[in-house]
């Protein structure tokens, strides 16, 4: 890092303090403007907070990793603009009628409070254990690469760097509130596309075009099918990512988080009307087009640099790291660390937001229903100070374990996503699906997850041909999951038709058809023709980026 980009990082940062000051002078008089940002939020605030939101270090370590290890085997994934355009066409109505500040509210509404709680606490355990500890762990390990820093004050650049990342989202989170996630969002999405889209460019002018990098890895074989590097669909036998289950299993995954997980929900439900937060919803299903040409493809980029002795790759997760630091002009290296503090920060705003309203409306609410607005803001903040200290003292455990856990993360997710995913889905579709039978699907999903990833985890000295290695073990992660998740529809329906369904008046609105005359007025007074084209653009990129790397 150069004098001049010290300076363009400056700017970056004092550009970020300028809006958090701003933010928190705005007074938050209730929990509605704590947690949902008054329900105010614009489309332009929803749509880069969910991108900004999901860009973490999972991107900037793993997927430009993945780029550079496996090609576009994860491309799936990002991929998935399709189901943030459900999220908003499809969900944001029923979030909207429902009025609930948490996801886990909603199924409270739909199913029972069992629900509701149970939902709670896994999101705040895969919170707190999968997302803050990744993102923090990857962090320290980008800036330590990035700024060439071995150690400060005799202290390793590592944690100097993680726990500073911890501590400043967690200040400015606490203070601002989902205001604060919202509007720095908005300083941080176009800071990370521009230094992102910087260091593809860079990058395959310094390769030699488009062409050489296509060269280099379809020549590269993934498995014994024939498959390649830029290959999107794989044999049937690729041991990762089979079609079989990739096309249906990032789906589930996609789903769940995209449309019923409180760390991406909580952004449309800030929105002042079912307008902003669809539109919200198309600008970041928009935005999620970019992750595969400004991670993924700069990972492969890396590969076939460091085939060509261009530059020298350690290992693959320091992929996009590399770029930065080797290939990036005065100035713009700055830049574009600018735009990954953004990314991680944005990431662990987000995330502590989500977590506080989750402890506080879920848990503490409900113990104390007397609570006053000002005394269940205080309970967000300190429930947000308290998530901090626990990053904080994960990092220890990561720096150990990072690699390990951060191996098993796409399988955490394929694991929770199942039980979660059919219980909203089959709730919404249809109201003969009974409490009873939400609460059973959701604990049952989360309990057969949990016990395969507990046997990868801590090993099972299990033999290879006995039944639970069989049964939790030998498939591959994707097909496991497609299975969990029809297992937990089955269930679902077989439980629903021997248990009594719930009030029809007590759930309407949160069915499909149940919706009064009014409510579908003001649904579809709330998008026109330009919401239409603009949601089939993003539908046409996708089929035509399919089409080409099919």
């Amino acid at each position: 890092m150069e004098t001049l980009d010290w300076i363009v990082l400056g700017l970056f940062c004092l550009g970020l303090i300028g809006i958090i000051i701003w933010v928190t002078r705005k007074k938050d008089e209730t929990s509605t403007d704590y947690f949902l940002a008054g329900r105010d939020a614009t489309w332009l605030a929803i749509g880069s907070s969910i991108f900004a939101s999901n860009i973490g270090s999972e991107h900037l370590v793993g997927l430009a990793g993945a780029g550079a290890s496996s090609g576009m085997a994860m491309a799936h994934w990002e991929m998935h603009g399709w189901l943030i355009l459900i999220l908003g066409w499809f969900f944001v109505p029923f979030y909207a009628r429902s009025g609930v500040f948490t996801m886990p509210e909603f199924l409270e509404k739909r199913y029972t409070k069992g629900s509701r709680s149970v939902l709670s606490v896994i999101s705040l355990v895969s919170y707190v254990f999968t997302k803050v500890a990744v993102t923090v762990y990857a962090g320290g390990i980008v800036f330590k690469q990035v700024f060439g820093i071995e150690s400060m004050f005799g202290i390793d650049f590592f944690w100097i760097s993680a726990v500073g990342l911890v501590v400043l989202t967690g200040i400015y989170t606490t203070l601002g509130g989902m205001k604060a996630v919202l509007w720095t969002s908005v300083l941080q999405t176009p800071i990370l596309l521009i230094g992102s889209i910087t260091v593809l460019i860079v990058g395959l002018v310094k390769l030699g075009g488009w062409s050489q990098m296509m060269e280099i890895c379809r020549a590269v074989p993934v498995n014994a099918d024939g498959d390649t590097m830029t290959s999107l669909i794989r044999s049937a036998n690729d041991p990762e990512y089979p079609w079989t289950g990739v096309i249906l299993g990032s789906a589930i995954i996609g789903f769940w988080y995209w449309c019923t997980d409180q760390y991406i929900v909580q952004r449309v439900l800030s929105g002042r009307n079912q307008t902003e937060s669809r539109r919200g919803a198309i600008l970041g299903a928009a935005f999620k087009l970019s992750p595969v040409f400004i991670f993924l493809i700069p990972g492969m980029i890396a590969y076939a640099l460091n085939y060509r002795g261009m530059i020298s790759l350690p290992d693959s997760d320091s992929a996009f790291s590399v770029l930065v630091s080797e290939l990036l002009p005065l100035g713009f290296k700055g830049l574009v660390v600018g735009g990954i503090l953004a990314a991680l920060m944005s990431s662990l705003a987000s995330l502590f937001n989500s977590s506080a309203t989750l402890f506080t409306v879920d848990f503490y609410e409900k113990f104390r229903p007397q609570a006053t607005e000002k005394e269940l803001v205080r309970v967000g903040r300190m429930a947000t100070v308290a998530v901090v200290i626990l990053g904080i003292l994960w990092i220890p455990v990561m720096k150990g374990l990072g690699k390990v856990l951060y191996a098993y993360l796409q399988d955490v997710q394929s694991l929770l996503a199942p039980g979660i995913a059919a219980v909203f889905l089959l709730g919404i579709a249809s109201r003969k699906i009974t409490p009873a039978a939400g609460f059973t699907g959701l604990l049952t999903g989360f309990v057969l997850g949990m016990t395969r990833l507990g046997f990868k985890v801590f090993g099972t000295g299990l033999g290879t041909d006995s039944i639970l290695y069989t049964v939790f073990l030998k498939l591959n992660w994707l097909h496991f999951e497609i299975i969990l998740f029809f297992l937990v529809v089955i269930l679902m329906i077989v439980v629903s038709s021997f248990t009594q369904a719930a009030d029809p008046a007590a759930i309407r609105g949160l069915y499909i058809g149940s919706a009064s005359a009014e409510e579908k007025a003001v649904t579809r007074a709330s998008w026109n023709n330009w919401d239409l084209l603009a949601s089939g653009v993003i539908i046409a990129v996708i089929i035509a980026f399919y089409a080409y790397f099919w």
